[in-house]
């Protein structure tokens, strides 16, 4: 029986590159093909992983081949995604990393993520999509690993 992983990179960090939300891609792309991610994560989904996807100008399907074939560490890859990538300049990783900073959850999302935490859905809470996924990510790792 395989052991599963929450991907614990935060959508709030960059590599090398300095595209945030990259590294945690690769790394729920990698958990996905070696059958290791945790169940309720996609590997690449409609959301962060979309939106960074096509900020750089790569096809989805294209990330997940070189990473389910080749296993590469993330500076492998970050190279890969610098030689592949149809927009991989300063001027798309900035406006890419200002949406990525500024995309903010639905209600209910919100709602569901403080309520799992037992915080309050008042003006202390989150609003914005990386701090709630933190949050989300923190909890799931409780929940697996640590009860």
């Amino acid at each position: 029986m395989s052991e599963t992983h929450v991907p614990m990179i935060s959508s709030g960090t960059a590599g090398p590159l300095g595209v945030l939300h990259l590294p945690r891609l690769w790394l729920k792309v990698s958990l996905e093909a070696a059958g290791k991610l945790a169940p309720g994560y996609p590997g690449l989904g409609r959301g962060y992983d979309a939106m960074t996807c096509a900020a750089l100008g790569l096809e989805e399907q294209a990330v997940q081949d070189y990473i389910k074939q080749n296993k590469p560490t993330y500076p492998q890859f970050e190279a890969w995604v610098k030689q592949n990538g149809k927009s991989v300049t300063s001027e798309a990783i900035e406006k890419h990393n200002a949406a990525v900073r500024g995309y903010i959850h639905d209600d209910e999302t919100r709602l569901g993520i403080c309520s799992a935490n037992n915080l309050p859905d008042d003006a202390s809470a989150p609003r914005d999509a990386v701090n709630l996924n933190n949050l989300d990510d923190w909890y799931e790792f409780h929940q697996a690993v640590l009860q």
